[in-house]
């Protein structure tokens, strides 16, 4: 909540709701998805709020908000790390290759300040790779 107010965001119930479904989640949910969570939960909340917040916490530095194929995600783990996409069912995954600091101070041309990079590999995952062999 501290970080919310320090952020300038307002701490209403939807948005506590939101930032508590999103605490702890690994799977990269889309908006929709948080939005289905707290429905199935009888939480009153509209898809739209439950965008305009996801946004407006990733503005903020509070959550990381990925783009790519298909709907965004939102990552609540701000440590430094890179993500593998299925582009078969579109989920996203933490890969567990070491960020590699060194390629945020990299000199990508005269006028350019490089402040982070981010990497994303494509391709299907365990769990639809088995499928195909059934």
């Amino acid at each position: 909540m501290q970080v919310l107010l320090r952020n300038n965001l307002r701490w209403t119930r939807q948005r506590r709701l939101i930032v508590a479904a999103m605490e702890g989640r690994a799977d990269h949910p889309t908006a929709e998805e948080i939005y289905h969570d707290l429905r199935n939960r009888g939480e009153p909340v509209s898809l739209a709020t439950v965008y305009r917040t996801l946004r407006a916490l990733a503005r903020e530095g509070l959550l990381r908000e990925l783009h790519g194929h298909g709907p965004d995600r939102f990552d609540p783990n701000l440590v430094p790390h890179y993500h593998f996409h299925c582009t078969r069912c579109g989920r996203v995954f933490d890969v567990g290759v070491s960020y590699k600091g060194e390629l945020d101070r990299i000199d990508v041309g005269p006028g350019f300040a490089v402040v982070s990079h981010e990497i994303i590999w494509e391709e299907i995952c365990p769990s639809c790779r088995g499928k195909e062999g059934s």
